[in-house]
Parts: structure tokens; C-alpha cells; sequence
């Protein structure tokens, strides 16, 4: 089909067969299996996870090409803003653990994985083409400059590896930045803790990297009454995850 990418929507379509194929490999979409994919956009990853034998769901805000897929015959729409779509009900209508893929829009994708965050534990994977510097963010280890909120409240719910390096010019239009390819994987028993603790949390502890916590997060913690319990005489990055996990599971009882 003709279409003219939209950049409200951040539609950058792929176009390189070497780097759809990496990504269907990482999926390994099995027969039959059902498969959630936000932004199917023309088709290049939605036709080859169709010829794995893929069952398809797809998400497609963009009218005309919703229009597109439902004429189609062979795919589920749900046409609507990913954001606002209730992934819960989705489970509950595919009936197991979802496995949800896409191409990302870079305007939003940041956003769409904290939407995400709350059904981790009816997830059994995520595959996600991001912006580069959002993967680099998500896998980070304490002490990368990399290393911060999106890093410790991701990887509070999932193993995560980025798969696939993926260059401007697989896609059609070219986005301005490097590209890759996510896979998430959730805990099977991760720490039990309020996630808008953690957030606040966290928040707080990156809002001045350059400072020793005893500035930002040693205060906040005075506040509730758990000054002392948590050693401030360091800078946020430089704070495993596991450490904020235990501070907010105290804090959350």
C-alpha cells in the first residue's frame, strides 16, 4: 500500500530484509502462537511474523492504515493510541502470557514501557525496536553514565538484552539517530514493593547526579523517618539496583 509517513506519529518504516529477519529470529514466533505487535505501520515485521505462522494482534493508531490491516483479513486491530489501550482485558481476551513486539514510536516509546510496567507479571516477552540511547538506558549497570530511572525501575521487572543494532538506513524514512532492538524478559519473582514508591524513589535520587544522595534522597528519606538506613555517601549511579529494590521493599511496608 501507498502511504506517506506521518511524523505526528513518529512512522519511520522498515525496510531492510536483513534486519527483519534478525528481529522475527529474536522473536521466534512459534505456530499459532499469539503474538501482540503496536505499530505494525506497512507490514515488514507484521508479514514476515505472519509467515512464522504468527496468531496477530496488532495495535495502529493511524486510521488509514488500521482501515489497511482490518481489510487485510489475516490480523486482529485494535485501532487506538497504545497508551490508552487496556492490556489487561487484551490477556484476558488471548487467554496466556503475552508476547508483544513492535516498532516503537521514538516520540513515545519511554511512556509506552511504563504503560506497560504493571502487566509484567501476565507477560512472557517483549521485543522492541527503540531509539539506541533509550536500549542503552534500559540495560545499564550501576556506574554507566548511562545508569538511572529508566534502569532501576525496568530492570526491577525484567531481564533485559539488547538483541540487534539497527542503523538509520533500514528504515524508510531514515530516523536521525541508531536504533535497537530490546528483548525483555520479566522475573518470575521479583522484589514486592509499591511502583510508585520506587519511582518517587528513584526520582528523587537521580534529580542531581553530581551530588552525593546526602543531598537529594539522605533528605527524603529524613522526611519518613528512615534517615540512617540507607547509605547516602554516594552518587545515584553508583547504587545497585538490587540496593533501591530493598529500600523501597522497606519503605513499602
Amino acid at each position: 500500500m501507498k502511504h506517506i509517513p506521518r511524523k505526528r506519529f513518529g512512522q519511520h518504516f522498515l525496510v531492510d530484509d536483513g534486519i527483519i529477519d534478525g528481529i522475527v529470529d529474536a522473536i521466534d514466533p512459534q505456530p499459532g502462537q499469539p503474538l501482540v505487535e503496536i505499530g505494525p505501520g506497512l507490514g515488514a515485521l507484521t508479514e514476515a511474523l505472519l509467515a512464522r505462522g504468527a496468531a496477530l494482534t496488532v495495535i495502529e493508531l493511524d486510521r488509514d492504515l488500521a482501515a489497511h490491516w482490518r481489510r487485510d483479513g489475516r490480523v486482529q486491530v485494535l485501532e487506538a493510541d497504545v497508551l490508552k489501550v487496556d492490556f489487561q482485558a487484551l490477556a484476558d481476551t488471548i487467554g496466556q502470557p503475552l508476547r508483544v513486539c513492535g516498532n516503537l514510536p521514538y516520540n513515545i516509546s519511554t511512556p509506552i514501557l511504563f504503560h506497560l510496567l504493571p502487566l509484567a507479571a501476565r507477560v512472557a516477552d517483549q521485543h522492541f525496536m527503540l531509539q539506541k540511547e533509550v536500549v542503552d538506558r534500559m540495560v545499564a549497570a550501576p556506574g554507566s553514565k548511562d545508569f538511572g530511572r529508566l534502569s532501576v525501575m525496568l530492570q526491577w521487572r525484567y531481564d533485559m538484552e539488547s538483541v540487534l543494532a539497527v542503523p538509520p538506513a533500514a528504515f524508510d524514512p531514515p530516523p536521525r539517530v541508531d536504533s535497537a532492538v530490546v528483548r525483555m524478559q520479566p522475573h518470575a519473582q521479583p522484589v514486592a514493593l509499591h511502583e510508585a514508591l520506587l519511582s518517587e524513589l528513584v526520582t528523587v535520587a537521580f534529580s542531581q547526579r553530581r551530588k552525593l544522595l546526602r543531598h537529594t534522597l539522605g533528605r527524603w528519606l529524613d522526611t519518613r523517618g528512615a534517615g540512617g538506613s540507607f547509605d547516602v555517601q554516594r552518587r545515584a549511579e553508583e547504587v545497585p539496583v538490587a540496593e533501591y529494590l530493598a529500600l523501597a521493599a522497606r519503605l513499602s511496608q
